[in-house]
C-alpha cells in the first residue's frame, strides 16, 4: 500500500526539510520504501543523515504547498524521540525511521526504511472526497513538467467538480492554490 504523506529530514545546516512522499508501506507498519529522485533534497539529506520522520496528515493545504515547494513557514514541530529529526505537531500519525539500505541502480533511488518509533497526534478528521481530490491535484502538480497540458487540464476539471460538491474552506483554498500554480506554470511555458 502507498501512503501519501510528508517526510521531514535534517538539512546540512541542521534545519528541518519537508517534502511530500508516497512510500510503499510494509505490511505491519514497521518498514516502508521511499523512492525519491536522486536530485531531490530528501535523498541528499537521507544519504548524509539516514534518519527522518514520515507523517500521515489530512491537511491537504500543507500537502499542496509542499508538492510545489511553497510552504511559507515550516509547520510547528518538535524534536523526534528516537531519531535526530522533527515531528510535525499537526500530524495525525508519525513514523520515526532509519534509512537502512540505499539502491541507486534505477532512475529513482530505493531507500529501505525501518520504523523505530511511531505515534499519534491529533485525530484524523475522516474521509472526504474533496481532500482526496486535492491530494490527486497536488500529485499532478509534481508532474507539470512531465504530463501533457491537456491531460492536466482534463484532470483538474474533474477534480474541481468534486471539490465544488464536497469541500470545506481548507480544500477550496488548496484547490484554488494548485489551480493558480498550474496557470502560472502554463503562462511561463507559453
Amino acid at each position: 500500500m502507498i501512503l501519501e504523506g510528508l517526510v521531514t529530514t535534517l538539512s546540512a545546516d541542521g534545519s528541518p526539510h519537508l517534502a511530500p512522499m508516497g512510500p510503499r508501506m510494509g505490511e505491519y507498519g514497521d518498514s516502508f520504501l521511499l523512492r525519491p529522485f536522486p536530485t531531490s533534497t530528501t535523498y541528499q539529506n537521507l544519504k548524509r543523515h539516514p534518519e527522518g520522520v514520515l507523517h500521515a496528515t489530512d491537511d491537504v493545504l500543507l500537502m499542496a504547498r509542499a508538492a510545489v515547494g511553497k510552504v511559507k513557514r515550516f509547520p510547528d514541530h518538535r524534536d523526534a524521540d528516537a531519531v535526530r529529526g522533527f515531528v510535525l505537531e499537526d500530524a495525525c500519525r508519525y513514523f520515526e525511521f532509519l534509512a537502512v539500505a540505499f539502491d541507486e541502480s534505477e532512475s529513482r533511488v530505493r531507500i529501505e526504511c525501518r520504523v523505530v518509533k511511531s505515534g499519534s497526534g491529533r485525530a484524523f478528521f475522516g474521509f472526504n472526497r474533496a481532500k482526496h481530490a486535492v491530494l490527486e491535484a497536488a500529485i499532478l502538480a509534481t508532474r507539470f513538467h512531465i504530463l501533457p497540458a491537456e491531460e492536466i487540464d482534463a484532470e483538474y476539471a474533474k477534480l474541481r467538480v468534486i471539490v465544488d460538491k464536497t469541500a470545506g474552506p481548507q480544500e477550496r483554498k488548496a484547490m484554488a492554490f494548485l489551480e493558480r500554480e498550474w496557470a502560472a506554470y502554463r503562462a511561463k511555458e507559453a
